[in-house]
């Protein structure tokens, strides 16, 4: 079973940037995966989708975090990466990364439309 792990959450203030790292454990390989993103959580409010890149590198952003926070992955380091630049207070929230992995039933195999791994979770912080 894989699982995700993310690094890099912390404190900082407004402003600032900060890069959060995700590796998967055991012997998942992020290249393997349809698509990999990061998600975000505020406290009393839904998850969102902040970025993610499919297979063939195609990258889609919030209308919130566009031309500040960029997602990238390195393969060889098996490492998705999210970079935020500019942070502001509304992006306290807790990160998570998440993959959507090849799927199997009586048909084949196939990309699911929605994540389907996830991490435990990263705390970001933006102070005044």
């Amino acid at each position: 079973q894989v699982q995700l792990v993310e690094s890099g959450g912390g404190t900082v203030q407004a402003g600032g940037s900060l890069k959060l790292s995700c590796t998967p454990s055991g012997t998942g390989k992020i290249a393997g995966a349809c698509g990999m993103g990061w998600y975000r959580q505020a406290p009393g409010k839904e998850r969102e989708l902040v970025t993610d890149i499919d297979r063939d590198g195609t990258t889609r952003y919030a209308d919130s975090v566009k031309g500040r926070f960029s997602i990238s992955q390195d393969n060889a380091k098996n490492t998705l990466f999210l970079q935020m630049n500019s942070l502001k207070i509304e992006d306290t929230a807790v990160y998570y990364c998440a993959a959507r992995v090849k799927l199997r039933d009586r048909m084949g195999s196939y990309c699911p439309s929605d994540a389907n791994f996830w991490g435990q979770g990263t705390q970001v912080t933006v102070s005044p």
